[in-house]
């Protein structure tokens, strides 16, 4: 699985850099603002983690609210990338969330994971570096694929089933890609958090009205608001260590 996953990202990282940020609406206009409204508005004196940093959108707008960053990804190109995009201004390396982080105890104020953690299996080791990296009273911001939405989508017979899913999209860039991810029902989500973490907040994100006469996005609006409105595609969770 760790393999397919790194081979579809490498694959995939140009795309992400050139393109993801105006041309894939459910990142620029739907995950990445319901996901900003979560973040602090001032993070200057603090350090942030950018877990699964992909071109680094996160980690600049991390280093935009005055943190200092480290971004980390399982994908060398992805790495790459990001470093493209921070020009040094943010520590960035490759790094398998799955494994032990090389990050000190206590040593961020937030953490933020984008569109990652349906790519791992058992998110319990993970979630336990977190917690280990994590300062007390510190702040992890997660977003997910919404289990409802994989269980209609690959028309699932069983709701309650963790289990792998296979899909294929078609990048600019790369062409035909073959994803990998897991999804697991929601009280898996929210008992694995609540075992390490308090969980604060659960948004299930809706089509925000501002991009609706947004000339790169309008379109995009026109034809996800009503079904997004509906149906939810990716699953938020604000949770802190206490």
């Amino acid at each position: 699985m760790k393999d397919k996953v790194l081979e579809a990202y490498n694959k995939m990282a140009l795309d992400y850099e050139k393109h993801v940020d105006t041309e894939s609406g459910h990142n620029a206009y739907y995950e990445r603002p319901a996901m900003v409204n979560m973040l602090p508005t001032e993070m200057r004196g603090q350090s942030a983690l950018d877990a699964g940093c992909a071109a680094g959108w996160y980690t600049e707008r991390l280093m935009k609210l005055g943190a200092s960053v480290t971004a980390i990804d399982l994908s060398p190109e992805m790495v790459e990338a990001c470093k493209r995009r921070v020009n040094g201004k943010a520590t960035v390396f490759a790094c398998d969330l799955t494994e032990p982080l090389p990050l000190e105890n206590d040593s961020f104020d937030l953490i933020v994971s984008s569109l990652t953690l349906h790519y791992l299996d058992d998110w319990g080791p993970t979630f336990r570096e977190f917690r280990r990296i994590l300062k007390p009273g510190g702040t992890f911001i997660y977003s997910v694929h919404h289990p409802f939405a994989d269980f209609k989508l690959f028309d699932r017979p069983d709701y309650f089933a963790h289990e792998l899913l296979k899909d294929t999209w078609n990048k600019k860039e790369a062409g035909i890609v073959e994803v990998t991810f897991y999804r697991r029902p929601l009280q898996e989500i929210v008992n694995v958090t609540a075992e390490h973490f308090v969980i604060d907040r659960i948004v299930e994100p809706q089509p925000s009205p501002d991009f609706a006469k947004d000339p790169q996005a309008s379109e995009w609006y026109k034809r996800w608001e009503e079904p997004l409105s509906k149906n939810p595609h990716f699953l938020i969770v604000k949770a802190q260590k206490r």
